[in-house]
């Protein structure tokens, strides 16, 4: 008996290990509920999402703040928190309107459910919101003006009287560092701005061109859904080790406008050297190495005239506290001109090059790539 155990216990070790893993398994889907979940469960769950970002964006376009505070559970410290937000964020895009001559008409989300549990009156989603912003100015009502922004958001809901609502949300937000716009001049600036024609670029040169194409196919949830959303799978995405938006811009002026690797400036195999990956040693690399020149730098205020002569290829650094901490490079121009950029973390295609960067204490270095 004792030799038949041995070899029963011998033989079923390695069976015995993937029932345990089994049975984890069985028991972790069990608590997370993801198991019981049909299609149907999953549709209304993401329809229930879908409308919370549509109310939530319209309440934004309106000034509305019953409609944010409807969207959110209010007795949780967390919903509280979240609700309180997207207040601030509506104010803020109103304000940078105010001073850009513009109208937002249209926020248009599209959602892509990333993955999804819960049952009942309880669930929890990790998605992609892809966020098309329409905007004209106010002197140009039948010239549109389109933006897309890209978040990620991990995302708790409650059913409470047969009404959806967040109650707990977390996601990189492309306006929090817009604390402070209401110090500007604002008047002088709207006036400025409204002074200027569209620009055109139809005689940008060729690795221009396709340095543009790069960004638009790879700027990820900011692209269009034809392109899936996705980084491009043969470079490393940095965002988990502090931001991809330098090896964002070193993969634009490399892959499309075929700028080549050397020693200092260099990516092979899932490793990037300084220059490539580091915000400020993207700028100080391309700088110093002869590839660009700074058009200028500092404020806003100081800045925002010199936007006007920047190009499709060429970047925008943003100072903050002294470092440089993100990386944008210029995709466009709006109908009055004003320079759009396309960036990682958070994902952007042809945003107005200051939107979501407005704090007074932001500094900002405007590069001209040496093609």
């Amino acid at each position: 008996m004792k030799f038949f155990l041995k070899r029963f216990i011998k033989v079923t070790k390695e069976q015995v290990a993937m029932v345990v893993i089994m049975l984890s398994l069985i028991v972790y889907f069990k608590h997370a509920n993801v198991y019981a979940m049909t299609p149907e469960d999953k549709e209304k769950v993401k329809s229930s999402i879908e409308e919370i970002f549509k109310n939530r964006n319209k309440a934004i376009l309106e000034g509305n703040i019953e409609i944010i505070e409807s969207l959110y559970d209010l007795k949780t410290k967390y919903g509280v928190w979240a609700c309180e937000h997207e207040k601030r964020k509506m104010k803020y895009i109103q304000n940078w309107g105010e001073r850009q001559g513009v109208k937002f008409i249209e926020i248009n989300p599209n959602i892509v459910i990333r993955r999804l549990s819960g049952s009942d009156n309880k669930y929890s989603a990790n998605l992609i919101c892809s966020t098309e912003y329409k905007y004209i100015y106010e002197d140009e009502p039948d010239k549109i003006n389109i933006s897309r922004i890209g978040t990620y958001h991990s995302l708790q809901l409650a059913n409470k009287n047969d009404v959806w609502i967040i109650t707990k949300e977390w996601y990189k937000d492309p306006f929090a560092d817009s604390l402070n716009i209401n110090n500007l001049k604002v008047n002088t600036i709207k006036e400025f701005i409204l002074s200027q024609k569209e620009r055109d670029f139809t005689n940008l040169n060729e690795r221009r061109i396709k340095a543009i194409e790069y960004a638009d196919m790879y700027c990820g949830a900011a692209s269009e859904e034809k392109y899936g959303f996705k980084y491009n799978k043969k470079y490393r995405d940095f965002n988990g080790l502090g931001g991809d938006c330098a090896n964002f811009a070193s993969q634009i002026l490399h892959e499309g406008g075929k700028f080549r690797k050397n020693s200092i400036w260099n990516y092979d195999k899932g490793a990037a050297s300084r220059a490539w990956v580091n915000a400020d040693g993207f700028k100080s690399y391309m700088l110093n190495s002869g590839r660009a020149s700074l058009i200028a730098q500092g404020s806003y205020e100081k800045v925002y005239k010199a936007s006007y002569k920047l190009l499709p290829g060429d970047f925008v650094a943003y100072e903050k506290k002294g470092d440089i901490v993100h990386i944008s490079v210029v995709t466009g121009a709006d109908s009055r001109g004003y320079s759009l950029v396309t960036c990682h973390n958070t994902d952007r295609n042809k945003v107005p090059w200051d939107l979501g960067w407005s704090d007074k204490n932001i500094k900002f270095w405007l590069v001209r790539v040496h093609f």
